[in-house]
Protein backbone atom coordinates (compact mmCIF):
# COMPACT_ATOMS: atom_id res chain seq x y z
CA UNK A 1 0.00 0.00 0.00
CA UNK A 2 1.33 3.27 -0.83
CA UNK A 3 1.31 6.43 1.54
CA UNK A 4 -0.75 9.03 0.43
CA UNK A 5 0.88 11.73 -1.44
CA UNK A 6 1.98 14.68 0.67
CA UNK A 7 0.63 18.17 -0.72
CA UNK A 8 3.59 20.67 -1.88
CA UNK A 9 3.98 23.41 1.04
CA UNK A 10 2.60 26.86 -0.36
CA UNK A 11 5.90 28.73 0.80
CA UNK A 12 9.30 29.03 -0.85
CA UNK A 13 10.86 30.23 -4.19
CA UNK A 14 9.42 27.57 -6.28
CA UNK A 15 5.55 28.40 -5.07
CA UNK A 16 6.06 32.02 -5.34
CA UNK A 17 7.05 31.15 -8.92
CA UNK A 18 4.26 29.35 -10.04
CA UNK A 19 1.84 31.40 -8.52
CA UNK A 20 3.47 34.70 -10.27
CA UNK A 21 3.29 32.48 -13.99
CA UNK A 22 -0.48 31.52 -13.14
CA UNK A 23 -1.14 34.62 -12.02
CA UNK A 24 0.39 36.49 -15.17
CA UNK A 25 -1.27 33.98 -17.50
CA UNK A 26 -4.70 34.92 -15.48
CA UNK A 27 -4.08 38.20 -16.10
CA UNK A 28 -3.62 37.61 -20.20
CA UNK A 29 -6.35 35.67 -20.35
CA UNK A 30 -8.67 37.52 -18.30
CA UNK A 31 -7.79 40.25 -20.94
CA UNK A 32 -7.23 38.15 -24.11
CA UNK A 33 -10.07 40.41 -25.83
CA UNK A 34 -9.44 43.87 -24.84
CA UNK A 35 -5.31 43.25 -24.80
CA UNK A 36 -4.97 43.89 -28.16
CA UNK A 37 -7.63 46.82 -28.05
CA UNK A 38 -5.76 48.51 -25.33
CA UNK A 39 -2.75 47.92 -27.06
CA UNK A 40 -3.90 49.35 -30.05
CA UNK A 41 -5.50 52.57 -28.30
CA UNK A 42 -1.66 52.96 -26.08
CA UNK A 43 -0.08 53.19 -29.65
CA UNK A 44 -2.81 55.66 -30.99
CA UNK A 45 -2.72 57.67 -27.83
CA UNK A 46 0.91 58.09 -27.85
CA UNK A 47 1.26 59.29 -31.99
CA UNK A 48 -2.04 60.84 -31.83
CA UNK A 49 -0.81 63.26 -29.14
CA UNK A 50 2.31 64.10 -30.97
CA UNK A 51 0.99 64.73 -33.70
CA UNK A 52 -2.02 66.38 -32.64
CA UNK A 53 -0.27 68.87 -29.93
CA UNK A 54 2.01 69.98 -32.96
CA UNK A 55 -1.24 70.81 -34.54
CA UNK A 56 -1.99 74.04 -32.42
CA UNK A 57 1.11 75.20 -33.10
CA UNK A 58 2.43 75.59 -36.62
CA UNK A 59 6.17 75.58 -36.05
CA UNK A 60 7.22 74.38 -32.69
CA UNK A 61 10.68 75.22 -31.65
CA UNK A 62 13.26 72.88 -31.22
CA UNK A 63 13.23 72.61 -28.01
CA UNK A 64 9.63 72.48 -26.72
CA UNK A 65 9.25 69.14 -29.74
CA UNK A 66 11.84 67.34 -27.24
CA UNK A 67 10.67 68.03 -24.27
CA UNK A 68 7.06 67.00 -25.84
CA UNK A 69 8.30 64.10 -27.49
CA UNK A 70 10.08 62.62 -24.16
CA UNK A 71 6.92 63.89 -22.10
CA UNK A 72 4.07 61.97 -23.95
CA UNK A 73 5.87 58.69 -23.68
CA UNK A 74 6.04 59.27 -19.59
CA UNK A 75 2.02 59.61 -20.44
CA UNK A 76 2.08 56.62 -21.75
CA UNK A 77 3.54 55.04 -19.00
CA UNK A 78 2.14 56.59 -16.28
CA UNK A 79 -1.67 56.42 -17.80
CA UNK A 80 -1.07 52.59 -17.69
CA UNK A 81 -0.58 52.51 -14.18
CA UNK A 82 -2.57 55.82 -12.91
CA UNK A 83 -5.74 55.19 -15.16
CA UNK A 84 -6.07 51.77 -16.60
CA UNK A 85 -5.06 49.43 -13.44
CA UNK A 86 -7.75 51.41 -10.88
CA UNK A 87 -10.40 51.32 -13.40
CA UNK A 88 -10.13 47.67 -13.89
CA UNK A 89 -10.14 47.16 -10.16
CA UNK A 90 -12.88 49.90 -9.95
CA UNK A 91 -14.89 47.45 -12.48
CA UNK A 92 -14.02 44.22 -10.73
CA UNK A 93 -15.38 45.74 -7.79
CA UNK A 94 -18.44 46.85 -9.45
CA UNK A 95 -19.54 43.40 -10.71
CA UNK A 96 -18.75 41.70 -7.42
CA UNK A 97 -15.65 39.60 -8.99
CA UNK A 98 -13.10 41.27 -6.87
CA UNK A 99 -13.33 39.25 -3.34
CA UNK A 100 -12.88 36.12 -5.80
CA UNK A 101 -9.83 37.10 -7.43
CA UNK A 102 -7.77 38.40 -4.06
CA UNK A 103 -9.18 34.78 -2.76
CA UNK A 104 -6.95 32.63 -4.83
CA UNK A 105 -4.50 30.86 -2.83
CA UNK A 106 -1.91 32.35 -4.16
CA UNK A 107 0.90 35.35 -2.48
CA UNK A 108 -0.87 38.66 -2.90
CA UNK A 109 2.87 39.98 -4.46
CA UNK A 110 2.40 37.37 -7.18
CA UNK A 111 -0.77 39.24 -8.34
CA UNK A 112 0.95 42.62 -7.88
CA UNK A 113 3.96 41.22 -10.18
CA UNK A 114 1.74 39.74 -12.54
CA UNK A 115 -0.24 43.43 -13.35
CA UNK A 116 3.19 45.18 -13.36
CA UNK A 117 4.22 42.23 -16.09
CA UNK A 118 1.40 43.04 -17.55
CA UNK A 119 0.94 46.53 -17.87
CA UNK A 120 4.51 46.30 -19.60
CA UNK A 121 3.00 44.51 -22.71
CA UNK A 122 0.39 47.17 -22.72
CA UNK A 123 2.92 50.27 -22.45
CA UNK A 124 5.87 49.54 -24.09
CA UNK A 125 4.40 49.35 -27.66
CA UNK A 126 2.52 52.88 -26.96
CA UNK A 127 6.14 54.42 -25.61
CA UNK A 128 8.35 53.06 -28.66
CA UNK A 129 5.42 54.44 -31.35
CA UNK A 130 5.34 57.81 -29.88
CA UNK A 131 9.02 57.82 -29.76
CA UNK A 132 9.09 57.32 -33.42
CA UNK A 133 6.84 59.36 -34.60
CA UNK A 134 7.94 62.25 -32.64
CA UNK A 135 11.21 61.83 -34.40
CA UNK A 136 9.46 61.80 -37.74
CA UNK A 137 7.13 64.82 -36.63
CA UNK A 138 9.98 66.84 -35.41
CA UNK A 139 13.35 65.62 -36.05
CA UNK A 140 14.01 65.97 -32.57
CA UNK A 141 17.86 65.06 -31.44
CA UNK A 142 17.69 62.41 -29.13
CA UNK A 143 20.65 60.80 -27.49
CA UNK A 144 19.86 57.32 -26.32
CA UNK A 145 21.86 56.03 -23.34
CA UNK A 146 21.45 53.07 -20.86
CA UNK A 147 19.34 55.27 -18.37
CA UNK A 148 16.53 54.74 -20.29
CA UNK A 149 16.33 51.09 -19.25
CA UNK A 150 16.11 51.89 -15.06
CA UNK A 151 14.29 54.96 -15.66
CA UNK A 152 11.32 53.20 -17.95
CA UNK A 153 10.97 50.12 -15.17
CA UNK A 154 10.98 52.80 -12.21
CA UNK A 155 8.34 55.25 -13.62
CA UNK A 156 6.05 52.06 -14.83
CA UNK A 157 6.75 50.58 -11.17
CA UNK A 158 5.82 53.50 -9.44
CA UNK A 159 2.65 54.27 -11.59
CA UNK A 160 1.50 50.99 -11.28
CA UNK A 161 1.90 50.37 -7.46
CA UNK A 162 0.49 54.09 -7.25
CA UNK A 163 -2.92 53.24 -8.85
CA UNK A 164 -3.03 50.08 -7.09
CA UNK A 165 -3.02 51.56 -3.45
CA UNK A 166 -5.43 54.09 -4.66
CA UNK A 167 -7.63 51.55 -6.14
CA UNK A 168 -7.59 48.79 -3.29
CA UNK A 169 -7.48 51.76 -0.71
CA UNK A 170 -10.91 53.04 -2.00
CA UNK A 171 -13.90 51.12 -1.99
CA UNK A 172 -16.09 52.85 -4.07
CA UNK A 173 -15.67 52.18 -7.91
CA UNK A 174 -17.20 55.27 -8.83
CA UNK A 175 -14.88 57.14 -6.72
CA UNK A 176 -12.04 55.34 -8.01
CA UNK A 177 -13.06 56.31 -11.73
CA UNK A 178 -13.05 60.14 -10.77
CA UNK A 179 -9.95 60.13 -9.27
CA UNK A 180 -8.44 58.59 -12.26
CA UNK A 181 -9.91 61.00 -14.48
CA UNK A 182 -8.28 64.01 -12.19
CA UNK A 183 -5.17 62.21 -12.76
CA UNK A 184 -5.20 62.51 -16.59
CA UNK A 185 -6.44 66.00 -15.93
CA UNK A 186 -3.37 66.82 -13.78
CA UNK A 187 -1.09 64.60 -15.74
CA UNK A 188 -1.35 66.37 -19.27
CA UNK A 189 -2.18 70.21 -18.01
CA UNK A 190 -0.56 70.67 -14.16
CA UNK A 191 2.70 68.64 -14.19
CA UNK A 192 6.01 69.49 -16.24
CA UNK A 193 6.11 66.32 -18.20
CA UNK A 194 5.08 67.99 -21.76
CA UNK A 195 6.78 71.29 -20.75
CA UNK A 196 9.46 72.75 -18.78
CA UNK A 197 9.05 73.18 -15.15
CA UNK A 198 9.59 76.84 -15.52
CA UNK A 199 6.58 77.33 -17.83
CA UNK A 200 4.51 76.93 -14.31
CA UNK A 201 3.61 79.43 -11.58
CA UNK A 202 6.09 79.31 -8.98
CA UNK A 203 4.03 77.66 -6.07
CA UNK A 204 2.94 75.33 -8.87
CA UNK A 205 6.39 74.06 -9.78
CA UNK A 206 7.60 73.65 -6.23
CA UNK A 207 4.55 71.26 -5.78
CA UNK A 208 5.10 69.24 -8.53
CA UNK A 209 9.17 69.00 -6.82
CA UNK A 210 7.47 66.74 -4.17
CA UNK A 211 4.98 64.69 -6.66
CA UNK A 212 6.50 61.75 -8.61
CA UNK A 213 5.61 63.17 -12.42
CA UNK A 214 8.36 65.71 -12.97
CA UNK A 215 10.55 63.21 -11.86
CA UNK A 216 9.18 60.48 -13.89
CA UNK A 217 9.86 62.96 -16.61
CA UNK A 218 13.05 63.56 -15.47
CA UNK A 219 14.41 59.99 -15.49
CA UNK A 220 12.98 58.88 -18.60
CA UNK A 221 14.48 62.49 -20.52
CA UNK A 222 17.84 61.49 -19.19
CA UNK A 223 18.05 58.54 -20.83
CA UNK A 224 16.98 59.95 -24.20
CA UNK A 225 18.58 63.46 -24.41
CA UNK A 226 21.68 65.48 -22.74
CA UNK A 227 21.99 68.43 -21.08
CA UNK A 228 18.59 69.63 -20.06
CA UNK A 229 18.01 67.35 -16.70
CA UNK A 230 19.56 68.27 -13.93
CA UNK A 231 19.08 67.03 -10.29
CA UNK A 232 18.85 63.51 -11.56
CA UNK A 233 20.09 61.38 -8.21
CA UNK A 234 16.99 63.65 -7.02
CA UNK A 235 14.60 62.38 -8.96
CA UNK A 236 15.43 58.82 -8.61
CA UNK A 237 15.45 59.02 -4.49
CA UNK A 238 11.58 60.89 -5.13
CA UNK A 239 10.43 58.45 -7.34
CA UNK A 240 11.83 55.26 -4.88
CA UNK A 241 9.99 56.99 -2.22
CA UNK A 242 7.31 57.44 -3.74
CA UNK A 243 7.25 53.57 -5.12
CA UNK A 244 8.31 52.03 -1.40
CA UNK A 245 5.62 54.46 0.03
CA UNK A 246 3.03 53.12 -2.34
CA UNK A 247 3.77 49.27 -1.81
CA UNK A 248 3.47 49.50 2.05
CA UNK A 249 0.02 51.15 1.24
CA UNK A 250 -0.96 48.15 -1.18
CA UNK A 251 0.73 45.84 1.26
CA UNK A 252 -0.92 46.76 4.67
CA UNK A 253 -5.09 47.22 2.67
CA UNK A 254 -4.40 43.84 0.88
CA UNK A 255 -3.35 42.04 4.26
CA UNK A 256 -6.03 43.00 5.91
CA UNK A 257 -8.24 41.71 3.44
CA UNK A 258 -6.46 38.04 4.04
Amino acid sequence: MTAPAIPALRTGPGYWWHSFVMMTRWEIVGLRLLLPITVFVQVLTGAGFVLGVGLFFGQVPPRAALFLSTGVIVITLATVGLVLGPQLIAAQKAEQTYDFIWSLPVPRSTAAAAWIVTNTIIAVPGMVMALVVANWRYDIDLRVSTLIIPGALLTLYTATMLGYAIAHTIKQPMLINLITQVTIFALTGFSPVNFPKEQLPGWLAALNEFLPLLHMANVMRAGLTDGIVSGLGRSYVVLGIWAVVATMVTAFVLRRRA
